[in-house]
């Protein structure tokens, strides 16, 4: 019996990765999107075993899904992951590996933040089976880290970075620009602080004022126009480039060997399961794609989760909606992607991209081979722009 090759089904399986969400703050940033919650407890400690057992309930729940399929990278995120102490990320980790198959040299990233930061608690991250470190530095500038609403000072980052330095062979830095008030001189303050330290990976963020923040509702004061914002980030790429560090995606920059495994899942059109308050996964199956929802709230999480629904949603993607899907990730890379990656990823023929890739490639926002399209130095300036010629009506 002749089987017809049904549309959109995929001819293997992308790498799976973990995501683990760990969601309370000391203080929630004003610019901060992300799913994180201010640490209100009376007794001043997190419910730390409970939030655990919810995570191994949340894995155990989507065992079927992912059944038989290794785990490449493990990422800790938030909220401030490392508000959680050493002994119950020890425990973390154990109870994934009991429950999934991980590689055993699988790249396990924490993020951590000064403020947060106290001697030998990022050797005991280590300890724990930590591999690399995620440091939201933000700034070195005292009056800037004021106007972000971090909770550290200057001294403070200094010592930590210094403290990650002796204790993991790679570690990544977050530095933002267009701050309020910035000039090109405070940007150079900041970027020589950085890059002092010798980071293995520097991930430059531009401040923006995202929905559903303070920031959005009471901009601060000071922000340097687009114009002074583009000659800020020309300025960090030649000093991030002289100092040896490529930048292999938008925001990220790195010495060779030193590439966030992780993200590069994601901007490859990996699979990731993603774990805990508000997390999301994005799971292939041979017939379909599936994005997942947990639910966001701490407590409505710990308790769905240990009921065994942890889910809050799920839809499948599209088949129309696949190529602007792998774009919006593929196309941040400096790379881009391989063709024959797409089909396996997407399920879709080049056939079905051939017109937008022209056009990308007339207007200059692209340029390809007979293995790979990558964008041009125009289309990583226009990104937006260039990633919208893949979307469908």
């Amino acid at each position: 019996m002749i089987t017809l090759h049904q549309p959109g089904a995929l001819s293997a399986l992308p790498p799976l990765s973990l995501y683990v969400h760990l969601p309370w703050c000391l203080r929630k940033c004003p610019y901060c999107d992300f799913n994180s919650h201010e640490h209100r407890q009376a007794d001043g400690t997190l419910p730390e075993s409970r939030y655990l057992d919810a995570i191994c309930a949340d894995i155990e729940s989507a065992l079927p899904q992912i059944w038989g399929r290794r785990i490449h990278t493990i990422f800790i995120g938030g909220g401030t992951p490392s508000l959680f102490s050493p002994e119950a990320i020890d425990r973390l980790l154990c109870d994934i590996r009991a429950r999934l198959p991980v590689n055993a040299d699988a790249e396990i990233t924490l993020e951590a933040n000064p403020g947060t930061f106290e001697k030998d608690r990022f050797k005991a991250f280590r300890q724990a089976g930590v591999n690399r470190l995620s440091i939201g530095v933000q700034s070195f500038d005292d009056q800037k880290l004021k106007a972000l609403g971090r909770v550290h000072n200057r001294a403070q980052a200094i010592a930590a970075v210094e403290e990650a330095q002796a204790c993991f062979d790679t570690f990544n830095l977050d530095l933002m620009y267009a701050l309020p008030g910035q000039s090109m001189h405070d940007l150079e303050s900041d970027i020589q602080q950085a890059l002092a330290f010798k980071p293995p990976h520097l991930s430059l963020y531009h401040l923006t004022l995202e929905p559903n923040t303070r920031f959005a509702t009471q901009p601060p004061e000071g922000l340097p126009d687009d114009d002074s914002a583009f000659d800020m980030l020309d300025h960090l790429i030649e000093r991030t480039t002289a100092a040896g560090l490529q930048r292999y995606e938008v925001s990220a920059y790195a010495r060779p060997g030193h590439h966030c495994q992780h993200n590069l899942n994601y901007w490859q059109f990996g699979d990731y399961l993603g774990v805990g308050a508000g997390a999301h996964s994005k799971i292939s199956f041979p017939d379909k794609i599936v994005r997942q929802v947990r639910w966001r709230e701490p407590g409505s999480y710990m308790d769905k989760a240990l009921q065994g629904q942890a889910c809050s949603n799920e839809q499948e993607v599209a088949l129309k909606s696949r190529a602007f899907e792998f774009m919006m990730n593929a196309l941040r890379l400096r790379d881009g992607f391989e063709l024959l990656r797409f089909s396996e990823r997407t399920g879709l023929t080049l056939t079905s991209i051939q017109r937008p890739l022209a056009e990308a490639e007339a207007k200059g926002l692209l340029e390809r081979d007979l293995a790979r399209a990558w964008p041009t130095t125009k289309g990583f300036d226009f990104l937006s722009d260039l990633q919208a010629l893949f979307l469908q009506d």
